[in-house]
Order: structure tokens, then C-alpha cells, then sequence
């Protein structure tokens, strides 16, 4: 019962978000939080390119990014578009990663899901 209620209300969550999407010419700004309750999405990086929902590419600019795949690490949360947080286990995420060196790399791993969903 308590799995579905989390779920109901990450999809009404994820709604929410999708309506207060921020302009997609800047890159995805993320911040890392320490606790996954104060998080938008729990994160696991994987070992190969091939297990991750997205490969990401972080710049160092978010000037220099457009879209889910580019992301740009902010000093405080209120400047975030994504709050983070990273999960020991895989099974834990709802967003598998990959980082990527080169930004021409980056991208979903099969359909787009709109990462951008999650932004505030």
C-alpha cells in the first residue's frame, strides 16, 4: 500500500514540475543534497554507458548547455533547477547515469523521458 501511495504521488509531483518548466535554452542545474528526502530525483551513476537511462556531460557553464544531458553543478540549491542525490544501490534510483567526457556523447538511453519534468 505504501509503495502505491509513493508512487501516486510522484506522478502528481512529476505533473507539477512538468508545468513549471524553466526555459530549455539553459542548461539542467543541478545540486547535490545530502538527504534523499530533500531530493527531485535519486541518482545512481553506473559502470558502463550501456546501463544508464541518460549519459551526462557536466559543464562548466550553464551557458554552455541545452537539454537533460548537460548539466551544470550550482553552489546552492535555490539557484537549482534539479536537486540530487546519490544512492548507494541501484535499485534505489530513479535515474540511472553515465558520465560522459564529451558533450556530443550525452543523451538518453533509448526514448526521451524529459528529465526536464523534475525541474522547479
Amino acid at each position: 500500500m505504501g509503495d502505491k501511495i509513493r508512487f501516486h504521488f510522484l506522478g502528481i509531483a512529476l505533473a507539477f514540475v512538468f508545468a513549471t518548466v524553466s526555459s530549455p535554452a539553459q542548461a539542467l542545474t543541478v545540486y547535490e543534497v545530502k538527504y534523499a528526502s530533500e531530493a527531485d530525483v535519486l541518482v545512481y551513476v553506473v559502470d558502463y554507458a550501456s546501463q544508464a537511462d541518460l549519459r551526462i556531460h557536466w559543464v562548466e557553464y550553464a551557458s554552455q548547455a541545452k537539454g537533460d544531458a548537460l548539466w551544470h553543478r550550482v553552489q546552492y540549491a535555490s539557484q537549482a533547477q534539479l536537486k540530487i542525490h546519490y544512492v548507494r544501490y541501484a535499485s534505489q534510483a530513479k535515474l540511472k547515469i553515465y558520465p560522459e567526457r564529451y558533450a556530443s556523447q550525452a543523451g538518453w538511453n533509448g526514448p526521451p523521458r524529459g528529465l526536464s519534468t523534475h525541474r522547479r
